[in-house]
């Protein structure tokens, strides 16, 4: 398993890695993961969590960057096994207590046939187990009023309520905003507004990270986003 490490001591590690990525933040003051994957890695997460946990810590907090089944299906479990707190966009918590989220619309032609062929499956393929969040994101703010360098901004397109986290303002968990799938581009192949999209990785941007950790792929590095962010704007 994958870690970095901020400044401050902060350590973030990536306890899920491949199709769809989680990761684990210890910090001084709790302990809380980010994304869960979907239900067939469930064992393995709960592992890889284990492995990453003292056997008397207890999870804190689990956030969700955005409600679509491969980010969320364990979500429901992961409360359960270590009662811990959930927090999400606030725009996507109806989907949340339905137990499905509409897959995003594709920026391809062959993402946009995907994206309607797998709302008409729906919830038996993409659902996921419905849950409650205990907290909703409506604006950027701390995660925690008492450890502010943890905070979780609004960063849309993908999906309405997208939000990632800003660590010590060097190292963000970015769910879907951007991809790290393609060699030479972040672009992610579905979203449901393109034009948001770009508007939040110039956010993140702004928030001077040095490395971006998206939900699937590898790291993101801070040139490669800003190579990114000024190919748009050109366009």
């Amino acid at each position: 398993m994958k870690s970095w490490s901020t400044q401050q001591g902060n350590t973030i590690t990536r306890i899920l890695a491949g199709a769809g990525n989680a990761y684990f933040i210890r910090t001084e003051r709790f302990l809380m993961m980010v994304d869960t994957g979907t239900s067939s890695s469930f064992k393995q997460l709960r592992k890889n969590l284990g492995s990453v946990m003292g056997a008397q810590e207890k999870l804190d907090v689990l956030v969700l960057t955005h409600s679509h089944y491969d980010h969320c299906q364990n979500a429901a479990g992961i409360k359960e096994a270590y009662q811990c707190e959930i927090v999400m966009g606030a725009e996507e918590a109806s989907h949340a207590t339905e137990g499905f989220t509409p897959l995003p619309k594709g920026t391809f032609l062959v993402t946009r046939w995907l994206t309607a062929l797998g709302n008409r499956i729906g919830p038996p393929k993409f659902g996921y187990k419905a849950f409650t969040p205990d907290r909703l994101i409506e604006a950027d703010q701390p995660l925690d009023e008492k450890k502010p360098n943890i905070r979780v901004i609004k960063t849309e397109g993908h999906t309405r309520g997208s939000i990632s986290l800003i660590i010590d303002r060097e190292v963000a968990i970015v769910g879907d905003a951007m991809f790290g799938i393609f060699r030479n581009s972040i672009y992610p192949p579905f979203a449901d507004d393109k034009e948001a999209m770009v508007y939040s990785w110039d956010k993140l941007l702004q928030t001077g990270c040095r490395i971006y950790l998206p939900g699937h792929g590898r790291p993101v590095h801070r040139e490669l986003l800003r190579k990114n962010l000024k190919n748009k704007q050109l366009q």
